[in-house]
């Protein structure tokens, strides 16, 4: 019996932490972030903006964390191409695939576009400037969005 509960423990917790593989839902890291500095920057720069992901910023950290990216990335992505949520359709704030990609939701889509900035073969192995650069190859894009993400904050919190 503790050899069967045992095992049920190990795969109960293995299904928690594995990501679903199916890419039907966002990959959900347990976390708690409510004494996160960067939690709380980002909600307060997202209600300055009046914007209507603030109810995301665990979303955007959570995406940038499971997939290893800077944490102020998808949101200033997100500032740029959809004013942070205000103008967008198909549940893609990121205008990913020139707002052609339907998501199923918001988080689906922050989670979807996190994984293919870090594990897609255009994506994998680039530094932020050549993942910029093959997001939007326009010459002022990159400046654009490094900028948003120096006013939401440093990129490792001490």
């Amino acid at each position: 019996m503790s050899t069967l509960v045992s095992n049920g423990l190990v795969l109960f917790a293995g299904l928690l932490a594995a990501p679903s593989g199916t890419g039907s839902g966002p990959e959900v890291v347990h976390v708690n972030y409510q004494d996160d500095p960067r939690l709380i920057r980002l909600q307060a720069a997202l209600s300055e903006i009046d914007s209507p992901l603030v109810d995301h910023a665990e979303d955007f950290l959570a995406a940038a964390d499971r997939y290893a990216l800077d944490w102020r990335l998808l949101p200033s992505i997100s500032i740029i191409e959809s004013g942070a949520g205000k103008a967008y359709k198909n549940n893609n704030i990121f205008g990913w695939d020139n707002c052609n990609k339907r998501f199923p939701t918001v988080r689906q889509g922050i989670h979807s576009v996190a994984r293919q900035l870090s594990t897609s073969k255009y994506y994998r192995d680039k530094d932020l400037d050549a993942k910029l650069k093959m997001y939007n190859y326009r010459r002022d894009y990159r400046p654009k969005v490094k900028s948003v993400m120096r006013s939401l904050g440093p990129e490792i919190w001490n």
